[in-house]
């Protein structure tokens, strides 16, 4: 059996393989990145792990309650914290309350990791995957199976040959982000103590959310990750480092920091999440051809990402099974006639030589 490929090492990849691998299918999973993780991503900066992409998860799946029970076992989750700040232009900062956000000691990057242990992770860029009357192919290599762990667009473009129509399948538009990481020598931003662990920024034309990272972490450290709005980021896309002191100049703005910091670092979302909605949690192909990530089901956010990609890995395992055991049962088949007819041939000479050939005219 040729093995399952799965491009993409964010959570909901990681997720479908572990599955895959689970049932004892055979399966390698490709990454164009150094390091795992997908928009799960963790940067070392200020000397310690910054989460630079997804910020925090919340659980609310059992399936997915099991495998963060487990990972808070082992010690690479922790509970964060239930509220946050809102912050409104004219309105005095307002604590609001809502579910338990988890977060990690060692940056998000660590849970992918750790769901990817025992998984054949290999890094590479793949350029197509191509059909033909013989199957689905990664740059040439035969798949019995291909799943695609990303956004719609990056997904639509690696369709060649055989496949492009599905294209039209991936049309969900995306909104980049900008996420900037601001450290002090010390805290300067408690608010007057109204400044918990994160806030959400209302109606502000630059940013939409901060973190405090050393809340999340649990260091203390001075360390601010704050994300911008899509229009904000949209335009400067192409430069994205031409947007740091305006980014910069807002982070002060709204937390009332005079000081400027110490050291920044600017990533660039181009694909920071999907807008709309879709209620399929992943798609499956006739031909084999799998997509997952957080841009299906009704949620974009961690935990969804995690059940699209497990939810494609279960209805892999049923196909794949179900297509074995098919052709399983047409080998019997066909080594049931075989024995038939050679069964009957040896009847028929029996009966010839008795001399009763007019028995076999019918």
């Amino acid at each position: 059996m040729d093995p399952i490929i799965v491009v993409g090492a964010g959570i909901s990849g990681v997720a479908c393989a572990r599955v895959l691998a689970e049932a004892g299918l055979p399966v390698t999973v490709v990454d164009r990145g150094r390091r795992i993780g997908g928009r799960m991503a963790s940067r070392r900066l200020a000397e310690r792990p910054v989460d630079t992409g997804a910020q925090y998860f919340t659980v609310t799946d059992d399936r997915f309650a099991r495998v963060v029970a487990d990972l808070e076992s082992a010690g690479v989750v922790r509970p964060w914290t239930d509220t946050f700040t809102v912050l409104s232009s004219g309105a005095a900062p307002a604590p609001k309350q809502g579910p338990v956000r988890w977060g990690t000691p060692a940056g998000m990057r660590s849970v992918v990791e750790a769901l990817a242990s025992g998984l054949e992770v290999r890094e590479d860029a793949v350029e197509v995957v191509t059909a033909d009357p013989e199957g689905l192919r990664v740059d040439g290599t035969p798949a019995s199976a291909v799943v695609l762990a990303m956004p719609d667009g990056q997904a639509a473009r690696l369709l060649g040959e055989g496949l492009s129509p599905l294209a039209a399948d991936l049309s969900r538009e995306w909104e980049p982000v900008l996420a900037l990481t601001a450290w002090w020598p010390t805290r300067l931003w408690d608010l007057d103590g109204a400044f918990v662990a994160g806030a959400f920024v209302n109606d502000d034309p630059d940013l939409a959310w901060i973190a405090d990272d050393g809340s999340r972490r649990g260091d203390g450290a001075p360390v601010l990750v704050a994300h911008s709005t899509p229009t904000f980021a949209a335009p400067h896309v192409p430069d994205p480092q031409a947007a740091l002191p305006a980014m910069v100049a807002a982070v002060q703005r709204v937390l009332g920091i005079s000081v400027p910091p110490s050291g920044t670092h600017l990533q660039r979302w181009s694909m920071a999440r999907p807008t709309g909605s879709r209620d399929e949690p992943f798609l499956l192909t006739p031909s084999g051809l799998g997509v997952c990530g957080d841009g299906w089901g009704p949620v974009s956010k961690v935990e969804g990402a995690f059940l699209s990609g497990a939810a494609l890995g279960d209805a892999l395992v049923t196909r794949l099974e179900t297509e074995a055991q098919e052709r399983r049962d047409a080998q019997i088949r066909a080594d049931l006639a075989r024995a038939r007819a050679a069964d009957q041939g040896e009847e028929h000479a029996f009966v010839r030589q008795l001399g009763f050939e007019e028995l076999l005219e019918d």
